[in-house]
C-alpha cells in the first residue's frame, strides 16, 4: 500500500492524528469540529497560557465555550502542547498562524516560515499539510512546497499539501467552522482528494479547486470586495454629510430594490483580522507582476481615513456646545472591532481612541467584552463599569461599536451629546444625537440659550 492510500484508509477509519498549528480564533474551533469529526487532534501553539488554559478546561475564544472544550478533553482525544516534536507522530497538520502586516504594510509570513521550519526537522513521510493562514497567491508552494521539496520529498508523492483558506466569522451566531463551506486547492489531485477527504469529515460543504493559488486569490477576493464596498459607503457618508444628506435613510431607501442592489454600511473604519490586511496582501502580490489595484489603495485610503472623520465630526458637535475637545471628557462606547465580541485585532476604536489623546481629551471607554488594550505608550487600559451616573459627567459619548447588549434608549436619556458612527441609534429621539454620514446641525433653540445663559 503506497502512501496516498495507506492516508486515505487512516482518513476513512478515523485513525489518522491531525494537528491543529495555532489555537486562536480559528485554529481552535477547528481542532474541535476535528475531535467532534472523531479524530485524535494534537493541538500545538507557542503560547504557555493558552496552553495550560485549554488543559485546564477554559476557553479564551469567545464562539468556544468551556462546556464545549471539556467535552473535547473528557473524549481523551485533544492534546494541547506547546512542543512542536509531536509533529513526528501525525498523519495530517492544519497551519493556523497569523500573517499580519508588517509596519510597511508588507505581508508578514514570519509564522508561517517558522511553522515550516519545525515541519523539516519532524515531520514524516505520507503527511497531508494544508495552510489556513489568509495570505497571498502562491504562500503554498513558494514557502510550503518548495521548501519541503529541498529535503527530497516530492509533493503528491512523498508528501501531500493543500490550502484551505479559514472563513471563521468570530461571534456570528448562523455559520460557523462547521456549517461555513470550505474552499480546498491542492498542488496535485491526491492532494485534494485527501484534503477532501479529512475536510469532508469535519464540515458541511467541501468545495474543491484547481490549485492552491485560486484557493489563496479566493479568499482575497471575498474580503477585498467587502473593503472596496465598504469604502465606497464611507465615501458616500462623506459626501452626505456635505450635502446635509441622511446616508443611512439613503442606503435604506435603496435596501428597498429587490435586485441589483447589496447594502453595505459606512462606520469609523475597518477592523478584524482580515478585511484590514487581505486587500493589501493582494495589492502586494500584484506589484510583483507590475499590476496596481487602484480600487484597493483607494479603499484603503478612504477606510483609513475614517478615524480622523469621526475625529473632525467630535469636534463639530463639541463646538455646538461652546467645548474644546482639549480638555473635554470623551466616552467610548464599544471598542471591539464588531458587535459582540472581545477581539480587539485592527479596530478603529483604537485610532480614535489615540486621535482623541493626542488633542487633549480625557477619554475613557467601556465595553463589556473588550476588557483592556494596551495603548501605544505602552500603558494597559481598562473599560470603565456601566455606571449610568457616571457617563452622565461625560461631554460626549461616541458609539463605536453597536454592541447588542447597549439599552440605546437609556443612553439616550441621559442628555449626553451621542456621535453615532453605526446608526445604532436609529428611532431613538434626541437632538443631541449626531450621526456620521450627517451634517451636524445646531441643537435647539433652548439648548442654545441655556448654554448662553
Amino acid at each position: 500500500m503506497g502512501r496516498f492510500e495507506e492516508l486515505q484508509q487512516k482518513l476513512a477509519d478515523k485513525t489518522a492524528r491531525v494537528g491543529v498549528i495555532g489555537l486562536g480564533y480559528v485554529g481552535l474551533p477547528l481542532a474541535v469540529e476535528t475531535i467532534k469529526g472523531g479524530y485524535t487532534v494534537v493541538g500545538i501553539d507557542l503560547d504557555p497560557r493558552k496552553v495550560e488554559s485549554l488543559k485546564a478546561g477554559v476557553s479564551y475564544v469567545q464562539d468556544i465555550s468551556d462546556e464545549t472544550l471539556r467535552e473535547c478533553l473528557a473524549t481523551d482525544r485533544f492534546f494541547p502542547t506547546t512542543d512542536y516534536a509531536a509533529i513526528a507522530e501525525l498523519d495530517a497538520i492544519s497551519i493556523c498562524v497569523p500573517t499580519p502586516l508588517s509596519p510597511n504594510q508588507d505581508p508578514d509570513t514570519s509564522y508561517i516560515t517558522h511553522v515550516v521550519n519545525q515541519l523539516k526537522i519532524h515531520m514524516k513521510q505520507g503527511m497531508l499539510i494544508t495552510l489556513e493562514s489568509t495570505t497571498y497567491p502562491g504562500t503554498t508552494e513558494e514557502l510550503i512546497q518548495w521548501e519541503i521539496e529541498k529535503l527530497g520529498f516530492q509533493a503528491g508523492v512523498d508528501f501531500f499539501l493543500c490550502y484551505s483558506p479559514e472563513r471563521v466569522d468570530p461571534g456570528n451566531r448562523k455559520f460557523n467552522t462547521h456549517n461555513t463551506p470550505k474552499v480546498i486547492g491542492g498542488t496535485t489531485q491526491r492532494c485534494i482528494d485527501l484534503g477532501m477527504a479529512l475536510y469532508g469529515n469535519l464540515v458541511q460543504a467541501v468545495i474543491p479547486v484547481s490549485s492552491p493559488k485560486v484557493a489563496e486569490m479566493s479568499k482575497l477576493l471575498e474580503n477585498t470586495f467587502r473593503s472596496v464596498n465598504i469604502a465606497f459607503m464611507n465615501e458616500m457618508a462623506l459626501m452626505c454629510d456635505k450635502m446635509g444628506i441622511n446616508v443611512w435613510e439613503v442606503i435604506k431607501a435603496a435596501s428597498t430594490k429587490p435586485f441589483g442592489y447589496m447594502p453595505f454600511y459606512p462606520g469609523p473604519g475597518i477592523g478584524g483580522h482580515c478585511i484590514p490586511l487581505d486587500p493589501m496582501y493582494l495589492s502586494w502580490k500584484a506589484k510583483g507582476f507590475r499590476f496596481h489595484s487602484k480600487f484597493i489603495d483607494i479603499a484603503q485610503s478612504i477606510n483609513d481615513s475614517m478615524p480622523d472623520y469621526v475625529l473632525h465630526k467630535t469636534v463639530q458637535v463639541l463646538n455646538l456646545y461652546a467645548k474644546s475637545i482639549n480638555s473635554s471628557k470623551i466616552l467610548i462606547l464599544g471598542m471591539a472591532y464588531k458587535p459582540d465580541v472581545d477581539d480587539l485585532r485592527e479596530s478603529p476604536g483604537l485610532e480614535i481612541y489615540e486621535l482623541y489623546k493626542k488633542n487633549g481629551a480625557s477619554v475613557d471607554y467601556y465595553d463589556p467584552y473588550a476588557k483592556h488594550f494596551v495603548n501605544k505608550a505602552g500603558e494597559s487600559v481598562h473599560s470603565i463599569a456601566y455606571d449610568l451616573e457616571r457617563f452622565r459627567t461625560y461631554d460626549c459619548m461616541v458609539l463605536i461599536t453597536n454592541h447588542g447588549s447597549f439599552d440605546y434608549r437609556e443612553l439616550a436619556d441621559l442628555g449626553v451629546a451621542v456621535i453615532d458612527t453605526r446608526n445604532a441609534f436609529e428611532g431613538v429621539e434626541g437632538s443631541h444625537i449626531y450621526k456620521i454620514g450627517m451634517a451636524v446641525s445646531i441643537p435647539q433653540k433652548k439648548e442654545v440659550v441655556s448654554l448662553l445663559a
